[in-house]
């Protein structure tokens, strides 16, 4: 079918737009191309009305989340297709709240990083994978994060495609000799370039800002720290790969820290790779567990399931110290939706099989620091890396390293643990910490304070990362401000925006 000129023109470059956006993510990721995606959407909303920008908006997020969640057709095709559908109305509610003349850049930005911001925390508690701020992750921009986490990451892409756009269409104009300010009122092509100048030499400006802003302070000490990778088959389901096999991989993966020169003091493994049909206390493999710790002489921390009822169960984090005792619980705060639980079961299970979720996680409480030997770790587990809040409580309530047991061999591509990754350093700047991550099939990774990857695992190996990475008890700006004062100046300059649009429509 030949779509109509008038709409291909609007279509084609917004989907493209999408596409460039989705190809800055990981795995692909090359992150000038999410300034690229982002440049030629605020090119093509210009002029367009009401539905027209609707429509773009929609289409270019069809073509960021098709592809960068492309990893839910894992559970089934028609939720994959209803999750990127629905998704992709953030994208089409930023380009509605887009000014179609004045007041564009500062209304571009601000919609954009609002609609992520909704995006990030609703529905069942939002969903960042897909975030085109981890395209960012490695590149100059990153360093955003640490001034405002990756809401003021997400503005920077936005700013940077609107003063890519807006300076290629001044010297466009400039070159085509002004023909396009002919029009009274019109600025002239000159004048067009210089603003979108502005707007690079701004960002450009605020990233510098960013990488000498307080990165966590001077070092308080160092700790060696192992993160332990079983290994196994990837794109299986937990009730595919019995507990015993999962365990045992494990165990076998940590005996060669027995024989080591230097014995690390921090042991860490991987999310659930402890699955329990009773409680832990009293249970074979707790008391393995706490007799593996004393043969390491180290903290040993490892993911454990075990049943709340016959309809929940928990989803925690045990920290064994150097003597075999518990020292430490936490239980994961944001549970992934579908996959640890279900929402409305009742009434979905009337539309869906739900027979691969049979229970749900019971929600955990609290921030995520657990006080050990080794030191005080701030826990993110899992899906948890996504949240700037879940990194940010747990360091103010005193963590100075940060631990990722993660679980994501159920997922037969890299792309989720890619983008883990990619959180990870975007975690560990906007902290002012380092991070290191164990995950039973990969990536298990280590990554500095300033979001560089120091190592990281071959997925499906079996494999032992060792680091000795420093504690830190500084905070970084996003540390003490959060997410707050970016919100009310993007909604500030969203309001003024159009007020702005409105005054100039009045008077033309």
């Amino acid at each position: 079918m030949r779509l109509p000129a008038r709409r291909g023109r609007t279509a084609l470059p917004s989907l493209a737009a999408g596409v460039l956006l989705a190809l800055s993510l990981p795995p692909w990721g090359w992150w000038p191309l999410g300034l690229a995606g982002a440049a030629l959407l605020y090119w093509r909303l210009a002029g367009q009305r009401a539905r027209a920008r609707l429509w773009a908006g929609w289409l270019a997020g069809l073509g960021c989340y098709g592809p960068g969640l492309m990893w839910a057709r894992t559970f089934n095709w028609y939720g994959a297709a209803l999750l990127i559908a629905l998704e992709a109305l953030f994208f089409a509610t930023a380009a509605l709240l887009t000014p179609p003349r004045r007041g564009r850049a500062p209304a571009f930005v601000a919609a954009g990083t609002l609609a992520e911001a909704v995006r990030m925390t609703w529905p069942f508690g939002g969903l960042p994978l897909g975030g085109v701020f981890l395209g960012q992750a490695d590149g100059p921009l990153l360093q955003l994060a640490r001034l405002g986490g990756p809401l003021l990451l997400t503005a920077g892409v936005w700013a940077g495609g609107a003063g890519i756009a807006t300076l290629v269409s001044g010297l466009a104009n400039r070159r085509a000799g002004g023909r396009a300010g002919i029009r009274a009122g019109t600025p002239s092509g000159t004048m067009v370039a210089l603003r979108g100048a502005a707007i690079l030499v701004a960002l450009g400006l605020a990233t510098a800002v960013g990488s000498l802003a307080p990165d966590g302070g001077p070092v308080v000490r160092s700790v060696t720290v192992a993160a332990v990778q079983g290994g196994g088959r990837r794109g299986l389901n937990k009730e595919e790969v019995a507990p015993a096999t999962v365990f045992a991989a494990q165990l076998r993966a940590t005996r060669p820290l027995l024989t080591v020169a230097s014995p690390p003091s921090l042991v860490l493994w991987p999310e659930d790779v402890i699955a329990l049909d009773g409680p832990l206390h009293g249970s074979l493999q707790g008391a393995q567990m706490a007799e593996e710790a004393r043969r390491l002489r180290a903290t040993l921390v490892a993911g454990v399931t075990e049943p709340g009822s016959s309809t929940t169960f928990h989803n925690e984090i045990v920290a064994w110290a150097p003597d075999g005792r518990i020292v430490g619980t936490f239980e994961k705060v944001h549970r992934v939706p579908f996959g640890e639980y279900v929402p409305y079961r009742s009434f979905i299970s009337h539309f869906a099989n739900l027979s691969e979720v049979p229970t749900d996680a019971i929600p955990g409480t609290g921030t995520g620091l657990l006080r050990t030997p080794a030191g005080p770790l701030g826990t993110l587990v899992s899906f948890e890396v996504f949240y700037a809040n879940r990194s940010r409580t747990s360091v103010r309530a005193g963590a100075e390293l940060l631990i990722v047991p993660t679980n994501t061999s159920s997922y037969a591509t890299a792309q989720v643990p890619t983008q883990e990754v990619a959180a990870d350093a975007v975690q560990a700047v906007e902290t002012g910490r380092s991070v290191v991550q164990a995950a039973p099939t990969g990536y298990s990774s280590v990554v500095d304070q300033r979001g560089r990857v120091l190592d990281r695992s071959v997925l499906g190996r079996p494999q032992l990362l060792t680091a000795t990475v420093p504690l830190r008890r500084g905070f970084t700006p996003y540390d003490h401000l959060g997410d707050l004062p970016f919100l009310v100046v993007a909604g500030a300059g969203l309001v003024a925006a159009w007020a702005h649009q409105r005054r100039a429509a009045r008077y033309s």
